[in-house]
C-alpha cells in the first residue's frame, strides 16, 4: 500500500466509520478497486483506521468519557452496592449498558470469527450488505418521533446489531443507531450511545492485531499504516459532527439511498 492509498482509504474510513453507510463496506470496495489484498493486509490496516476513529470519539465525547469513566469506577469499587448504584447513578448505568453491547459481540466473534475475516476478501458481498444497511435505515422513518431512553434490554438486542456490522456492508453506526430508534431511545441518546460503545470493541481489536503484527512486523508498513490512522481520526472528528445533525434532524433516510445507489453500483461492476 502506498502512502496515498492510505491517505484515500484512512478518508474513507474517517468519514464512513460514523456516517451510517459503513465503513468496512467502503474499504473493502475500495482495495479493491486499487488491486490491494483485503483478506490479507486489508484486515490490519482496517483495525489501525478503526483505532483512529477511535481517537475522534474520544476527542469529541472527551468530557462525556472523563464522566463516565470516572463515575463507572467510582461505583464499581463497591461490589454491595451496585444495584443501587444501577438505579441511581447515570454514568454506572451507561457503563453498564456499553459493557453488556460487548456481550453479543465477541460471542458472535469468537463463534464465526474467522469466516467474518474472510469476508473482507469478497467485495461483492460488501455491496449487498449496503443495500442491506439502506433498508435498515429507510426503516427509521416508521419511528418518527422516538423519545425513551437505553435500558439493559435493549443493549443486548444494539449489542447483537453491533455484532451483525461486523460483515463488511452493514454500518455498525448506523445498525446499532436503527436498533436504537426502533425500540424507541431518543435520537440524539441513540448516536451518542452508537458511538461510545464503539470504544471498547475497537480498542481491544486494535491490540490484538497490533500485537499479532509485532510478531512478524517486517510484513507490516508502519509509516503507511499510521499515515492512515492520522488520516482517519481527522476525518472522523468531522463525520461525527456531520452525522449528529442528520440524527437529530431526524433524516438517516437520506443515508439509505446512497446505500442503495452504491451497493447497487457495485453488484453491477464486480
Amino acid at each position: 500500500m502506498s502512502w496515498w492509498e492510505s491517505i484515500l482509504l484512512g478518508l474513507v474510513q474517517g468519514l464512513t466509520e460514523f456516517l451510517p453507510v459503513s465503513s468496512s463496506g467502503h474499504l473493502v470496495l475500495g482495495q479493491h478497486i486499487l488491486g490491494l489484498d483485503s483478506a490479507n493486509a486489508g484486515v490490519l490496516f482496517e483495525v489501525m483506521v478503526h483505532f483512529g476513529t477511535i481517537m475522534s470519539v474520544l476527542w469529541v465525547y472527551r468530557e462525556k468519557i472523563s464522566r463516565l469513566i470516572v463515575g463507572f469506577l467510582k461505583q464499581a469499587v463497591h461490589p454491595r452496592q451496585l444495584g443501587a448504584a444501577y438505579k441511581d447513578d447515570q454514568q454506572f448505568r451507561l457503563g453498564v449498558h456499553i459493557l453488556i453491547t460487548m456481550v453479543p459481540t465477541f460471542l458472535v466473534y469468537a463463534v464465526w470469527g474467522s469466516q467474518i475475516e474472510e469476508a473482507f476478501g469478497s467485495p461483492r458481498l460488501a455491496a449487498g450488505m449496503l443495500l442491506v444497511t439502506g433498508t435498515l435505515l429507510l426503516l427509521t422513518k416508521f419511528r418518527p418521533s422516538p423519545n425513551g431512553r437505553i435500558t439493559a434490554p435493549k443493549s443486548i438486542v444494539i449489542g447483537f446489531a453491533q455484532a451483525l456490522a461486523m460483515i463488511p456492508g452493514i454500518s455498525r453506526s448506523g445498525s446499532t443507531i436503527c436498533a436504537a430508534l426502533y425500540q424507541n431511545v431518543e435520537p440524539e441518546e441513540a448516536a451518542d450511545f452508537s458511538f461510545l460503545m464503539l470504544m471498547p470493541v475497537v480498542v481491544g481489536a486494535t491490540i490484538f492485531k497490533v500485537s499479532e503484527a509485532l510478531s512478524q512486523s517486517a510484513a507490516a508498513n508502519w509509516g503507511v499504516l499510521l499515515l492512515g490512522t492520522a488520516v482517519a481520526f481527522f476525518s472522523g472528528i468531522v463525520a461525527i459532527r456531520l452525522v449528529l445533525n442528520f440524527v437529530r434532524r431526524g433524516q438517516l433516510q437520506y443515508f439509505a439511498f446512497y446505500c442503495f445507489i452504491a451497493g447497487g453500483i457495485g453488484l453491477w461492476l464486480l
